[in-house]
C-alpha cells in the first residue's frame, strides 16, 4: 500500500516536459504571480520560474504592484513619489500614469479612514440582480428581489 501511494505521489510531482512547453494563459499567470509560492504545485512553480527567467520585465512589474499594495495597506503615502519614478519604467507604466494624474486621490487612499467598499458592494449586488432579471420587465419584481423577497 505504501509503495503504491509513494509511486502515485512521485508520478504526480513529476514535471512533464509538455506541460512546461505549453504557454499558460494571462489569467493563469496572473493567478500564479499573486499566489504565494508555497500554495502552487511543483509544476506550476517550475513553469512560473521559467516564465520569470524569460521575462525579467514581468518580475519587475510584479514587484512594483506588490510595493504599491504594501504602501496602501501600511498607509505610507510618503513612498508614492519614489514608487512612481521606479514603476513608470516598467510594464505598469500606464497604471502609474493614471496614478500620477490624480496623486491626491492616491494619497487619500493611504491617509483617510473612509472606504468606498460598501457602496461598491451595493452597486455590484444591484447589477447582479439586474442581469438575473433580464427578460422580466416588471418593476415590482425587481423591487422584491432587491429588498430580499424572491417571488
Amino acid at each position: 500500500m505504501v509503495g503504491e501511494w509513494a509511486t502515485r505521489r512521485r508520478r504526480a510531482e513529476q514535471v512533464k516536459v509538455e506541460r512546461l512547453q505549453r504557454v499558460p494563459s494571462a489569467r493563469t499567470l496572473a493567478r500564479w504571480l499573486t499566489t504565494g509560492r508555497d500554495h502552487l504545485t511543483k509544476a506550476e512553480t517550475l513553469t512560473l520560474a521559467a516564465v520569470e527567467d524569460g521575462l525579467p520585465e514581468l518580475v519587475e512589474a510584479c514587484e512594483a504592484i506588490r510595493a504599491v499594495q504594501t504602501m496602501v495597506r501600511e498607509m505610507v503615502p510618503d513612498r508614492l513619489e519614489g514608487w512612481l519614478t521606479r514603476a513608470s519604467a516598467s510594464l505598469v507604466a500606464s497604471f502609474t500614469r493614471g496614478i500620477d494624474q490624480d496623486q491626491s486621490a492616491a494619497r487619500a487612499t493611504s491617509t483617510l479612514p473612509w472606504s468606498n467598499g460598501q457602496t461598491e458592494g451595493q452597486i455590484t449586488k444591484l447589477k447582479l440582480v439586474k442581469r438575473q432579471m433580464c427578460g422580466r420587465r416588471k418593476i415590482d419584481l425587481l423591487q422584491a428581489c432587491l429588498i430580499g423577497h424572491t417571488p
